[in-house]
């Protein structure tokens, strides 16, 4: 259902050490090393952003494909895939199409898969306790 499409080559590095305070916008795919205190939006619909394990975003993160496997302190909008690696953090909800999540990481947050995915799934009904 969700073949492992060619991704978009990483052309953006946000180095450890250092520290972006203001928004980022990017196309094709972007990593982040260092500390991002602002919004992370990739500009159109094929789109990777890496989220090291040295990484601190203190903002939303808007992709296609998210990979988390350090701290973001708000919001995650994955378009398609949501990975979050063992070190990963996230505290904020999570929207997702799909979602893989290694043991030991961690969301602080409500989720929210994709709306195209609750389509044709029939609603949960309880069964009444009084016979």
């Amino acid at each position: 259902m969700f073949s492992r499409k060619k991704q978009p080559l990483i052309k953006s590095l946000i180095a450890k050490g250092t520290s972006v305070h203001g928004n980022v916008s990017f196309s094709d795919g972007l990593r982040i090393d260092g500390e991002i205190r602002g919004d992370v939006r990739a500009d159109g619909e094929r789109s990777i952003v890496v989220i090291s394990d040295s990484a601190v975003v203190q903002g939303a993160v808007h992709a296609a494909h998210v990979i988390v496997n350090g701290m973001v302190q708000g919001p995650v909008h994955a378009g398609e895939l949501l990975e979050l690696q063992p070190r990963g953090r996230v505290t904020g909800d999570v929207h997702y199409r799909a979602l893989e999540m290694h043991q030991g990481a961690v969301i602080a947050g409500r989720m929210f898969p994709s709306e195209r995915l609750l389509e044709g799934v029939p609603q949960l009904k309880l069964a009444s306790s009084s016979g």
